[in-house]
Order: structure tokens, then C-alpha cells, then sequence
């Protein structure tokens, strides 16, 4: 019998719409399973993403599941973790030297219909202001604004910084995302990957 979830992935995967806007091409980085109950919403791969095709397998990576409290195994268990970025392939440097925004094209062409193949998320991460300005819409606010609102969003979403070398500065001008939040965090996974 054909698996609904598995055949969506299969061409997100193939994907090509923004092949022309993209120096590295394509290489559409989501992974996920029906049972999965967490489901984390990044930015977009980097460069390192990329290359493995691994999402998180970077720095960033190792914050974000440090933040979590979670080891590798657990985090890359498709069956308990699910990982869609905004942008599901690298979108390349933008003139600061950092990464360019997520392509706008991906997540109106993906995210609706995979999600709907996700009956068992109990919480999404939105981590970074692109998936908490899709998910969260709304007015624009900054992601400090964002994440120090997390109370109101649970329990669907939890909104986090993105967890760049950028963030530590980020995280000494705001003690209360490590103090608050980052136990609710961890509280919440050990709930839903035990």
C-alpha cells in the first residue's frame, strides 16, 4: 500500500522550482514520519546542510539540541522528530555575508501539505523569525518580541531564536530565554519523546 507521507517527501525532495536562484542547486533537505509529535520549522539549510544532506548538522545543530536536551539518536528519529525548514535547500550568501533568506516559494508549495500528513505533532519549534512570521503572522514583531510571547502560542508552537554563534550575544542581553524558556523546552520534549 502506498504511504501517502512517504510519496509527498519523495517529490519535495525532487523538487526544482527554484533551481534557477539557487548557486549550490537544489538538494531539498526534510525528513519526517507519520508518528513523528515534534516537529521543528527552521530557516534553511546551510552550507554544511547542504553538502550532508543531514538537517541541524552543524553548530547551530548542537545548540538547538542542546537548548532541547536531547542527544543525536533522539533528535534525528524521524518517527519522534520531524524537521521542515522554511526553505528546504540552500538559498546561498546574501551581500552581508551571512545566508540569504529562505526561497518564498518553498514553504506555500510544502509545508500545508505535509503537515497534514503529520496527525501526531503535538508541538511545533519555530525557530527563527522567517517560520515565526510565516506560522505566526500576525503584526511584525522581532523575534525577541516573538519568543518572549511563548506563553500565548502554546501549546501548538514555541518559538525560539535560531541557534547561530549570533545568538550567545543575543542570549546575555536576554537571560530570560535561557532561564524561562529553555526549561519549558526541554520539559516539553522529555513529554513527547519519552
Amino acid at each position: 500500500m502506498a504511504d501517502p507521507l512517504h510519496n509527498l517527501l519523495t517529490e519535495a525532495r525532487a523538487c526544482r522550482t527554484c533551481e534557477a536562484h539557487l548557486p549550490l542547486g537544489c538538494r531539498p533537505v526534510v525528513v519526517a514520519e507519520a508518528g513523528a509529535r515534534l516537529l521543528i520549522i527552521g530557516q534553511a539549510p546551510g552550507t554544511r546542510v547542504h553538502e550532508s544532506g543531514i538537517p541541524w548538522n552543524d553548530p547551530s545543530g548542537d545548540r538547538l539540541r542542546d537548548w532541547m536536551g536531547i542527544d543525536r539518536d533522539a533528535f534525528y528519529d524521524p518517527g519522534r522528530v520531524a524537521i521542515m525548514p522554511m526553505g528546504f535547500c540552500y538559498p546561498g550568501r546574501d551581500e552581508g555575508g551571512g545566508d540569504s533568506p529562505p526561497r518564498p516559494e518553498c514553504a506555500p508549495q510544502w509545508h500545508s501539505r505535509i503537515r497534514a500528513l503529520l496527525p501526531n505533532i503535538e508541538l511545533t519549534l519555530l525557530v527563527g523569525g522567517y517560520a515565526q512570521a510565516f506560522y505566526l503572522g500576525g503584526k511584525k514583531r522581532s523575534v525577541t518580541d516573538a519568543v518572549r510571547a511563548w506563553r500565548d502560542v502554546l501549546p501548538d508552537y514555541l518559538p525560539l531564536p535560531h541557534p547561530s554563534w549570533r545568538t550567545k550575544s543575543w542570549a546575555k542581553r536576554n537571560p530570560w530565554f535561557e532561564e524561562e524558556v529553555v526549561p519549558v523546552l526541554k520539559s516539553h520534549v522529555r513529554q513527547f519523546l519519552s
